[in-house]
């Protein structure tokens, strides 16, 4: 490659996987009837090499604590004891902005979920929301890929494929699990494209 092809390279966005834990609205009131950030955890990539750069993940305590769970039906779950003594979201929100803004967005469902979650964070504590260079959403490049045929796209059932030993996850372990997803994937969808362009 030469001179010009490197600062290119080197200039590139990063990417960030990112993942959200929240609470599910209750309409008895808990919570408001509202989405609460509990728990936020991202890696930053190399766009080049697909590997961790960095990474950052922490509890939040929602501004309700009733938001959160006595006890979780996961073992790993998040409840309301873990996230008492957590900092809020006001207190990390420099740390997220950080991760997030100027670089490309990567999860899964990320367009119809996270994305969401995080502007409305920063608008609870009137600070403008970090923004993306471009989003990557997994969820939507897989069916796009591999189609509804494919069956649950939920993460999950996508890792099963990849890690099927994995059972429990947590924002962090998403994160990672969804970049080695999209690596797996893509090394399917090469295999497909070279065995089809031998046998036509």
């Amino acid at each position: 490659m030469n001179q010009e092809g490197n600062v290119a390279a080197s200039s590139a966005p990063q990417i960030v996987f990112f993942d959200l834990e929240t609470n599910v609205p209750s309409r008895c009131g808990s919570g408001g009837g509202r989405f609460h950030v509990l728990e936020f955890g991202a890696i930053v990539v190399c766009p080049r090499k697909l590997v961790e750069l960095e990474s950052y993940a922490t509890l939040i305590r929602p501004s309700d604590l009733s938001a959160a769970s006595v006890r979780s039906s996961r073992p790993e779950g998040i409840t309301r004891a873990a996230v008492a003594g957590a900092p809020t979201f006001e207190q990390v929100a420099d740390r997220i902005y950080a991760m997030l803004n100027g670089r490309i967005w990567a999860g899964h469902n990320i367009q119809r979920f996270d994305m969401v979650r995080i502007k409305e964070a920063f608008a609870e504590i009137g600070r403008p929301a970090p923004l993306p260079v471009g989003s990557i959403d997994s969820l939507g490049v897989l069916t796009q890929r591999f189609g509804r045929r494919a069956g649950n796209m939920k993460l999950l059932r996508c890792s099963n494929c990849t890690h099927p030993i994995i059972k429990y996850f947590r924002s962090l372990d998403d994160v990672r699990m969804n970049l080695e997803v999209l690596k797996h994937c893509a090394t399917v969808l090469f295999l497909v494209r070279h065995f089809m362009s031998i046998t036509i």
